[in-house]
């Protein structure tokens, strides 16, 4: 696989969240790794590939991280909820989903990522599933 496909796992077909960072090249990797870094310190241990990304389930889907050719999208299911806590969540999407990218050269402070996902785990556990139909 050549290095510009690589970098185009937005349609990631696998299912081990293992291979799916692996897949990544260069910075897209970098960012993917920290990302991860950030899920896991926020206790976050339910991983899948879903939609062709990776997601963390808590009572339903917190946060996914989808790696583009250009970019790094990391997205929370209740981010609109949390953009007081990082201002660059863009709303956007169904249900309450908000996100930020990542591009070549963007630090990953992975505290604060880990801040957002333990936030969204603990409203997901508060308000149950955001994907459910109400």
């Amino acid at each position: 696989m050549n290095p510009s496909a690589a970098g185009m796992r937005h349609n990631f077909r696998g299912t081990d969240p293992d291979a799916y960072e692996a897949a990544q090249t260069g910075w897209r990797r970098e960012t993917v790794v920290a990302l991860r870094q950030a899920i896991r310190k926020a206790g976050g241990d339910d991983e899948r590939i879903k939609w062709g990304h990776l997601v963390l389930f808590a009572a339903g889907p917190v946060c996914l991280v989808r790696a583009e050719e250009s970019r790094v999208i990391f997205g929370l299911w209740r981010g609109k909820r949390l953009r007081e806590l990082e201002p660059r969540l863009k709303a956007g999407g169904k249900y309450e989903l908000a996100n930020m990218s990542f591009i070549e050269g963007d630090p990953v402070d992975v505290e604060a990522m880990a801040d957002l996902v333990r936030a969204g785990m603990a409203l997901n556990l508060e308000l149950g599933d955001p994907t459910a139909r109400i």
